[in-house]
């Protein structure tokens, strides 16, 4: 079995991954707050825990992956009073669109997809637990965590003091001892969503949700923790702290997750994204203008470590790698594959290289031209088994690349008759005529392949 390295945040170095049960491995990756669309930074976690999941799979027997939905939160609240919707409402109607948009690029669904409400009475017995340990205290009604109760604080993003506060971006309340110290639990009034608790009606704090739903689903201490890299503080930092305190590892970082996986933040053409640049890149607006599989060797184009740019052009890229891939796999569509074959030690070599997904593309592409200099179908077998791995050559060749593709927009028997007058054109050596229809052709967005037994046209 190929030996799987991971850049662990928590250690800050490429570790070989040995699994607390090679019998069980358990992943949890921190999902989307369903308020409204999903971006493209949020897509990239998507597709990289999909990756990184499929591996896992394919080196140990079972695999429990969770990413959980985050239903309650002040955005959505927010999202609620403006469109004058139920949260309910806009949560599912929000939940579903990301999963049907991820569904577009390819991810397999998690697992388990556990919503922070149906998880709040575990949250209230963590909060009772950190209370009683003195790692927590109520305060005007809010229970917080009180940071300097830790030593450990800041052992995931290396944080100093100074960097801790300013990088929490909170509000330093009257009712905090420290201006550190976050909320786990809040009050709510009025028409906002609350639940009864030992502190009253109220509703828990962000970081406080997924502590409980890994635990409840997949025990602690798990395999490997992750998400975005701006969750690394202080919301993973919050994670940890919360967490080891309640367990009573309080030295021990790693009780929580043994591993800590963070993919890079997406730019837009060189530039942040951000709302007040009116530079957002939805994943729901991609998916109707691109095929899914394109955008998602666009996410993994690039190591999932580093930044990655979003552009025009990174897209159409990805487009002429697929369209040249799913040509190697048209020429050779008549040898037959061993569905059974193993992986290529080129491409896992990559993949096991902490998912140096750029390098197991370059490996794919390689394998693909072998396969078709050669007609080889043990090579064919390696092709197909690793794309499938990554995600990729999912859809047939000659529906991808436009071969006989009809539609409404398609008159098949005028384009049919086309070809015939350039044949008759080219037969009659009237190659004004053969070129006028080529690119009467073309404007219709069909071009003309000449091939041994005759014209083929596709759509481009």
């Amino acid at each position: 079995m190929a030996e799987l390295k991971l850049y662990n945040s928590l250690t800050r170095k490429k570790q070989v991954f040995e699994p607390i049960d090679a019998s069980h491995i358990r992943i949890y990756a921190c999902g989307p707050t369903v308020y409204s669309y999903a971006h493209i930074g949020n897509a990239r976690m998507a597709v990289v825990f999909d990756v990184l999941s499929r591996l896992l799979r394919g080196l140990y027997p079972k695999v429990t992956y969770v990413s959980n939905i985050t239903d309650i939160d002040d955005k959505i609240i927010k999202a609620a009073q403006d469109s004058g919707e139920k949260i309910d409402v806009i949560t599912k109607k929000y939940a579903d669109i990301y999963n049907e948009d991820m569904a577009s690029l390819g991810v397999i669904a998690p697992d388990i997809q556990p919503r922070a409400t149906a998880h709040i009475e575990g949250m209230i017995d963590i909060i009772k637990v950190l209370i009683e340990k003195k790692h927590a205290y109520e305060a005007d009604g809010h229970v917080l965590f009180h940071v300097p109760s830790f030593a450990e604080y800041g052992g995931l993003s290396g944080r100093s003091r100074g960097e801790q506060i300013a990088g929490a971006r909170v509000e330093v309340a009257s009712y905090k001892r420290d201006p550190a110290d976050f909320v786990l639990w809040k009050p709510s009034k009025g028409d906002k969503p609350s639940w009864n608790s030992p502190w009253g009606d109220g509703r828990p704090g962000w970081h406080i949700e997924c502590s409980a739903m890994a635990a409840a689903h997949l025990g602690l201490p798990f395999d490997i923790h992750g998400g975005g890299a701006d969750l690394k503080f202080p919301h993973h930092e919050n994670e940890i702290a919360q967490s080891c305190c309640a367990n009573g590892d309080e030295s021990d970082l790693a009780s929580f997750s043994k591993y800590w996986v963070h993919n890079g933040f997406v730019t837009v053409n060189g530039e942040k994204m951000s709302k007040s640049l009116g530079n957002v890149v939805l994943a729901h607006d991609l998916v109707k203008d691109h095929e899914g599989e394109t955008l998602r060797m666009t996410l993994l184009a690039a190591h999932y470590r580093q930044p990655l740019d979003w552009t025009d052009s990174s897209i159409a890229q990805s487009k002429k790698t697929l369209d040249h891939l799913y040509q190697n796999l048209r020429e050779i569509a008549d040898i037959e594959i061993d569905d059974n074959t193993a992986l290529p030690d080129s491409f896992m070599d990559a993949l096991c290289d902490d998912i140096n997904t750029p390098k197991a593309i370059a490996a794919l592409s390689e394998l693909a031209k072998t396969a078709v200099e050669t007609r080889s179908a043990a090579l064919k077998s390696q092709l197909i088994a690793a794309a499938n791995l990554l995600g990729l050559l999912q859809h047939d060749p000659d529906i991808w690349l436009g071969y006989g593709v009809t539609g409404d927009d398609i008159n098949t028997d005028h384009i049919e008759d086309l070809l015939h007058q350039r044949t008759d054109a080219r037969s009659n050596k009237d190659f004004a005529r053969s070129d006028e229809i080529r690119d009467e052709l073309l404007a219709m967005g069909i071009a003309i392949e000449d091939t041994p037994s005759g014209a083929i046209w596709k759509k481009i």
